[in-house]
């Protein structure tokens, strides 16, 4: 354990400081006096599953205790708001008894999840990294040694290169602790949320491999795993055919290269459904995955008993052979919904579906749409509503082989403090000269302001820290003024925009690496009239 926890300080965990054998009775006790907030015991997963949305399950090496990751559960770190602590459930005559919290030594305000253990269960993965005290600037994987008090605290592992836009960062480790598979918004990230893989030689980690576009979509491609001899991926997608929002699907590795898999396969309806399907996990003994089906639209917890575990390379081909058609289809519907991103309900809305054609369609009052458009092209799509925050997206159907795709979207309100981050709005290093991709973005803030002309704008622009503090402060002001140019040429007024550049005085992340830097170098407005 030496090589991950170097002269670390040992936490007494004091929630499991008395023992294995009074935890199971701690167990017990509190499923007992605590029905009311996760039902009455019983078989199975009942006790687990609550009104919260419980995710990412990850089982001990013995199959005796389960780790889970809720949100927005009251008794988190950060209350109800807290997007995920780590809660732990122990398995007694093959029932998961009631949760309890993970404790503060593993858990803070932020996301925290399992990564996975070692083969003895004697260290922890977590996903994500920690500090004692302050904010966390920095990124990555921790591992935490099991002491007779309970885990240690977590000693941060620094992989290069390693950047999540995301919200949440999901992935395993294997046993061995040399294989970490994860999904990120990272650099090459070919959609929202891309699989990666980085592999430890010695005492050092690689940089992040995306998988490839075999594997990679568009879309969301999220909570990957291995099986234990690392050559079978399971993953969860909403950007390959399947029946709801996101699938199971499974692929075989290939090669070495981490970036040649075969083409991948949905598990079918007994996994998938119309809901949303994630986090698979193969155990020694049990599958466990999570759904929203019949979960009030939170996810639950599920075990399949009877899978196969492995899928062979024949059954695949066979799979693959009814799956699709290439000389049948020239064309794909796209269907899904468009929402208030704050109270969720359906909007109507318009949709663009650019190309070297427009294709157009309106959502219903409810926000269910659908479209039939041409495959093999790259399309930008944007959606858009007087009152609303425009939306911007990519889609390319060249890597897609798909009948249908489910894609949704959720409309901000125009409200006065409102923050648009305009993450495809890019300069030539040190430069006030646009990249030819930040067009397509800086016309939807057009299209956004002729739909709102009451509308008045603060462009904001922000640099890193490195460097002269002055020069910095006066780029990000000429880049400001750049942009305000652009939209005065397309006929907004002038008097509608205003502009400040903050430099390097506003970071929103760390400045330790090139990763965190990166997301301080930005461009946003702010909404300062509606």
């Amino acid at each position: 354990m030496g090589k991950y926890l170097k002269g670390s300080e040992m936490i007494n965990a004091n929630w499991l400081n008395v023992g294995y054998r009074f935890l199971t009775v701690m167990f017990y006790l509190i499923g007992y006096l605590n029905q009311s907030a996760f039902g009455q015991v019983s078989d199975g997963l009942k006790l687990v599953n609550s009104i919260y949305d419980e995710q990412n399950p990850v089982v001990s090496p013995d199959g005796k205790v389960m780790y889970f990751t809720i949100a927005n559960h009251p008794q988190n770190i950060g209350g109800k708001k807290d997007s995920g602590d780590i809660w732990v459930s122990l398995s007694l005559d093959g029932k998961w008894q009631l949760p309890i919290h993970g404790g503060p030594v593993i858990n803070d305000s932020n996301y925290n999840a399992v990564a996975g253990f070692n083969t003895d269960g004697s260290i922890l993965f977590l996903l994500g990294h920690y500090v004692k005290s302050g904010n966390v600037t920095t990124q990555g994987i921790s591992a935490s040694e099991k002491m007779s008090t309970g885990w240690s605290f977590p000693e941060n592992i620094a992989i290069p290169y390693f950047l999540n836009r995301s919200t949440t960062l999901s992935g395993n480790i294997n046993k061995d602790g040399t294989i970490f598979i994860f999904s990120a918004d990272s650099y090459s990230t070919r959609g929202a949320e891309d699989i990666y893989v980085s592999l430890k030689n010695g005492n050092n980690w690689s940089e992040p491999i995306n998988l490839g576009k075999n594997i990679n979509t568009s879309l969301q491609e999220m909570s990957p795993t291995l099986s234990e001899d690392s050559r079978t991926l399971y993953f969860a997608s909403n950007g390959h055919q399947g029946s709801g929002s996101f699938d199971i699907f499974t692929s075989i590795r290939l090669d070495d290269s981490w970036r040649n898999w075969s083409s991948p396969i949905n598990l079918g309806d007994s996994v998938n459904s119309d809901a949303r399907e994630l986090y698979y996990r193969v155990t020694a003994t049990n599958t466990f995955y999570t759904t929203t089906r019949d979960s009030d639209g939170y996810g639950d917890i599920r075990q399949k008993r009877d899978d196969p575990h492995f899928l062979k390379i024949d059954t695949l081909i066979k799979m693959l052979e009814n799956r699709y058609d290439e000389n049948n289809s020239t064309t794909i519907l796209i269907r899904g919904n468009v929402t208030n991103s704050k109270s969720g309900e359906g909007i109507s809305a318009k949709l663009q579906f650019k190309t070297d054609s427009i294709y157009v369609v309106t959502s219903s009052s409810n926000g269910n749409y659908q479209i039939r458009i041409p495959t093999t092209k790259i399309y930008t799509i944007e959606v858009e509503r007087k009152g609303y925050v425009n939306s911007l997206e990519k889609l390319d159907l060249q890597t897609l082989k798909l009948n249908t795709l489910v894609m949704n979207f959720k409309l901000q309100p125009v409200e006065v403090g409102t923050v648009v981050n305009l993450k495809s709005v890019l300069f030539y290093m040190g430069t006030t000269n646009l990249l030819e991709e930040s067009f397509p973005e800086l016309d939807a803030v057009v299209d956004f302001l002729n739909s709102n002309p009451r509308v008045e704008i603060q462009l904001e622009g922000h640099t890193d820290n490195r460097g002269d503090a002055k020069k910095n402060t006066i780029l990000s002001q000429q880049r400001v003024g750049k942009i305000k140019s652009y939209l005065v040429s397309k006929g907004i007024s002038g008097k509608r925009i205003k502009g400040k550049g903050y430099g390097g005085s506003k970071p929103i992340a760390g400045s330790d690496t090139e990763e965190t830097r990166k997301l301080n170098r930005r461009v946003e407005f702010l909404i300062v009239k509606s």
